[in-house]
Formats: C-alpha cells, sequence, structure tokens
C-alpha cells in the first residue's frame, strides 16, 4: 500500500531535465506532490510561491549551484528548517563538508539509487515534522524561542518567535559579544508602537549554539512617554499622573516620595521638554498616549 503522503510537498532542483522526469515519476507515485526546478534560481522562485516540506538539490548546476541556493534558503526564517538533501557525484570529504555548512542534513550519491534516496526523504521528512512539533508546543505554551552562532546568525525559531523577530532591525539580533551574557538577561529592546519587543539569553545549547527567548509586550504609558520625550522612568510617571490630573501632593502619596522631590521632577520635565506648564504637560502627554 502507498503510504499517505499526499499533505507532504517535495521540491526537486536540478538542471537534468531526466532527473527531473524520474523524480517527478518515482515521488508522485508515492503519492507526494512534486515541485520541479531546473536552476536555483527557478527554486527560489517557486519556494516564494509555496513553501515545500524537503528539498532535492544538485549540487552542480550552471549559474547559481546547490551550495548557493542551501545558503540562500537557510538565510530565511521560513525555509531554514525545511530540510535539504543534495544529490552529487562528488564525494569527496570536503565536498560533503561543505553541503553541511550550507544547511544540508543529509546527502545522496549519483547515479540515485531511488529506494535509497526515498528512504532518507521519509527520515528526514519525519524528523522534521516532530521537530516543527515541538516548536508549535512551544509556542502554545508561550516559550517564543530561537538560537543563533556566535556571530548573531539565526539558526533556528519556533513560528511565533520567527515572525516577532522580521520586525527587528538587523543590527539588534548581530550584538553579541564575549563573554556571554548572564542566562536570564535582557540583551535587547526595540519599540515598535505601543509595543516593547525584549530578547533574553536562555542559555548556551551547544558548542555553537545560543538559545534566546524573544517576547512581545504592549508597551506601558509610562514607557511610551519615557521614550518619546526622552524622560526618566521616574519623570514619565509624574508626567502619567499630571496628565491624569493629579496634583502634586496626590502624586506624592500615590509614588510615596515627598512633594518637593515631586516638584523637582516636574522642573526637570519642563526643562527637558521645553513645556512651562502643568496643562501644557498634561496635554502633551495625553495626545503622545493617543498616537496623535
Amino acid at each position: 500500500m502507498v503510504p499517505d503522503t499526499s499533505r507532504r510537498t517535495i521540491l526537486v532542483i536540478d538542471d537534468d531535465p531526466a532527473v527531473l522526469g524520474l523524480m517527478d515519476e518515482q515521488l508522485t507515485s508515492r503519492g507526494y506532490a512534486v515541485l520541479l526546478a531546473q536552476s536555483g534560481a527557478a527554486a527560489l522562485e517557486v519556494v516564494a510561491r509555496r513553501i515545500p516540506d524537503l528539498i532535492l538539490v544538485d549540487a552542480l548546476m550552471p549559474g547559481m549551484n546547490g551550495w548557493d541556493v542551501c545558503k540562500t534558503l537557510h538565510k530565511n526564517k521560513q525555509t531554514m528548517v525545511i530540510p535539504k538533501i543534495f544529490m552529487t557525484g562528488l564525494t569527496e570529504t570536503e565536498h560533503v563538508l561543505r553541503a553541511f555548512d550550507a544547511g544540508a542534513v543529509d546527502y545522496v550519491t549519483k547515479p540515485l539509487h531511488l529506494e535509497e534516496v526515498l528512504a532518507r526523504i521519509g527520515v528526514h521528512i519525519e524528523a522534521a515534522n516532530r521537530i516543527q512539533a515541538a516548536y508549535g508546543a512551544l509556542d502554545n505554551a508561550g516559550r517564543f524561542l530561537f538560537a543563533t552562532d556566535h556571530a548573531g546568525e539565526v539558526l533556528w525559531a519556533t513560528p511565533q518567535a520567527s515572525m516577532l523577530l522580521e520586525g527587528l532591525p538587523a543590527p539588534l539580533l548581530l550584538q553579541r559579544s564575549r563573554p556571554l551574557p548572564a542566562p536570564g538577561s535582557n540583551v535587547g529592546r526595540h519599540v515598535d508602537g505601543e509595543t516593547e519587543i525584549t530578547l533574553t539569553f536562555v542559555g548556551v545549547t551547544g558548542e555553537s549554539e545560543l538559545l534566546f527567548r524573544v517576547a512581545a509586550h504592549p508597551l506601558l504609558p509610562e514607557k511610551i512617554l519615557q521614550d518619546k520625550l526622552g524622560l526618566s522612568a521616574r519623570e514619565a510617571e509624574v508626567l502619567l499622573w499630571i496628565s491624569r490630573g493629579k496634583t502634586s501632593r496626590d502624586i506624592a502619596d500615590i509614588l510615596q516620595i515627598s512633594p518637593r522631590t515631586i516638584d523637582k521632577h516636574i522642573e526637570q520635565i519642563y526643562n527637558k521638554t521645553g513645556m512651562s506648564t502643568r496643562a501644557a504637560a498634561a496635554a502633551t502627554a495625553s495626545r503622545l498616549l493617543q498616537g496623535q
């Protein structure tokens, strides 16, 4: 009986039409959906339209070779986790290592032994499914995780973490330095509108793999005022309460500090913002918090 693999899609990349025809026939007969590309550039166009479950890629192709294809896909957060199997007649150690360095998970030699190729495809698709299920479970548990190498290059990410990382400026991800921060340390922060995205270092999970957690939180109103007006945390708190109509004595009671200290904070707010009255300060704060 042919296994039910109708929901699995395989992309075959090879400049030889005979190989493409053979793999199309064999994989289709096993129930796979098959995508074909006769060049590296064509493969990237195919992947941009539809994400396959596994990719078979020929190493030696004119123009963009298999190594280049793998490296390009490995830099994309959506395609980095797709298992990629090299098809090659090159069996020297240096070529095999080069394939793994480019992001391949396995390789098969040409001429192809179809039963071996099909067996390897099944193993790697099943492994990828287990990994994706684990990533999904982490997301469902609120653990949005990703890993980088020591240069800041993302190695893998859970789906939700990948979405959050898309909005981050590249330099934020590259700010990695030795010695490594202590586990639990905040290593990055980015404000996007009224959302604050933070990066936390979790720890080292391998010789060259660093694990991070990314989280998104609604930005507290005092934090918005602090960022937009260049105030200290305490000054932003004072301004927030001014915008809510509180007197200096009210604010002192709320923040558990003296009215004299509150007046000093208000003076600093005026100096930093160029405002000169409580009414102006309250109106400005209200406008910023309403996004106007």
